[in-house]
């Protein structure tokens, strides 16, 4: 198994990319904390996890609140000793131009996704320094790199994740911690799916979406995961600060 005894923490467990990871690295062989504000989701991700012969926790809060990463860090390092895997799944949309977007919905969706990455990593970073030795995955989105319509605040965050990524890949390299992100393209998860209904008549960007991937469809969240589980493991031993695209050729078209 290619994370046998290793210990990850993944946010947003509860559903789409998170979820499919945790089932993933469960199956694999690693003790997966989930991290969600849904409890039921989360329980729901546990059940998988050990239908797939994983264990696991489930730990329910705001990725943006500080107080709740640290502690939620420093509750699994005790319980587990140590810390090898941290994916930061969890995420959130608004949709919307720079007119458009409420203010008090831009700092959402940068608390959790930019916030929800920085928090966690500041409080993973000094574990695994202590360890010398530790992967974290961050998930930005392939709209970050090519642009994209009427989701500015989403867009914009997903862009701070990977520039963020590449800084800390950067600084903490020679502590043995290895930083790289995801760059999914149009995902079939429930974030996608309110993403779309959000228009007055979803399926005919529904449809435009499809047809903007080289592969003409939507990408599943287990080839995420399965990108996420190559980076989570040794196999991925020299790879630190790369961005790489799980998007059905869009950024290729």
């Amino acid at each position: 198994m290619r994370l046998a005894g290793k210990v990850a923490i993944i946010t947003g467990g509860g559903s789409g990319i998170g979820r499919a990871s945790a089932v993933m690295f469960a199956r694999e062989g690693a003790n997966v904390a989930l991290v969600d504000r849904d409890a039921a989701g989360a329980e729901e991700t546990l059940l998988l996890m050990a239908k797939a012969g994983g264990q696991g926790s489930v730990h329910v809060g705001d990725v943006g609140d500080a107080d709740f990463a640290t502690a939620t860090v420093e509750r699994v390092t005790a319980a587990r000793g140590r810390l090898d895997v941290l994916m930061l799944a969890a995420g959130f949309s608004c949709g919307g131009t720079v007119v458009t977007t409420d203010p008090a919905d831009w700092d959402a969706v940068f608390r959790a996704n930019v916030g929800g990455t920085w928090l966690w990593a500041k409080a993973a970073v000094p574990i695994m320094q202590a360890q010398q030795a530790g992967s974290i995955i961050t998930v930005a989105s392939q709209l970050a790199v090519a642009g994209g319509k009427g989701n500015s605040a989403y867009i914009a965050a997903k862009g701070a994740i990977i520039s963020l990524t590449r800084t800390m890949a950067v600084d903490f390299a020679t502590d043995g911690i290895r930083v790289n992100a995801l760059a999914p393209g149009a995902i079939d998860t429930p974030l996608l799916r309110r993403s779309f209904a959000r228009h007055a008549d979803p399926e005919p960007v529904r449809e435009a979406s499809r047809q903007r991937h080289a592969m003409k469809r939507f990408g599943e969240a287990d080839e995420v995961a399965a990108a996420a589980l190559f980076l989570a493991s040794e196999e991925a031993s020299f790879t630190t600060g790369v961005v790489l695209p799980v998007d059905g050729g869009w950024l290729a078209a």
